[in-house]
């Protein structure tokens, strides 16, 4: 019987070994993934693309990045070339934070960046009215606040009547002849 309560004992410390194991496997996992996912680096920004997708050279690379949660009108739309040309005064050939990077729905790299003065280059383009928010996207609903002013005063793209934002525009096509 002593023998019987000892083999009892060394299983279920045998389980318990087992279950600590799993669990420190686990959160070691889980922890890194979060690590990964929550690191911030820096970056070059080499070109500029459109207002909202940009070249940067890091860990030995170059890679295309979409800022998040806005979108830029495209570079023929109207306030294109005007969005791509403030964010090249922004970030252009200089060094910039790069911060949440993750894939979005597109399989493109999605990232904030974040200029030397501490602001988001994505919230800066919204705010001076060459950019709409996507809500559709976007986890941040205060940037549905400053979009509401940022129309209210008719600045940037929301000076036109009707701006169409680049999701729903489709390039006009070239009469023929």
């Amino acid at each position: 019987m002593n023998c019987l309560a000892s083999r009892s004992s060394l299983d279920k410390l045998a389980l318990m070994k087992k279950t600590l194991i799993v669990a420190l496997v686990t959160g070691i996992g889980l922890l890194s993934s979060w690590a990964a996912a929550a690191t911030d680096f820096s970056a070059r920004v080499v070109t500029v693309h459109e207002g909202d997708r940009l070249l940067i050279y890091h860990a030995g690379k170059n890679e295309t990045v979409y800022l998040q949660d806005i979108d830029c009108p495209e570079l023929k739309q109207p306030h294109g070339r005007r969005a791509k040309h403030v964010t090249q005064a922004y970030v252009g050939g200089r060094e910039v934070l790069v911060r949440n990077l993750q894939r979005d729905k597109h399989g493109r790299t999605t990232v904030e960046i974040i200029l030397p003065n501490g602001r988001n280059l994505g919230h800066e383009l919204l705010k001076e009215g060459l950019a709409w928010w996507r809500k559709f996207d976007s986890k941040d609903r205060s940037l549905g606040e400053i979009e509401t002013l940022v129309q209210a005063e008719r600045k940037g793209l929301w000076a036109d009547p009707n701006p169409v934002p680049p999701w729903k525009w489709t390039q006009p096509k070239k009469s023929r002849r």
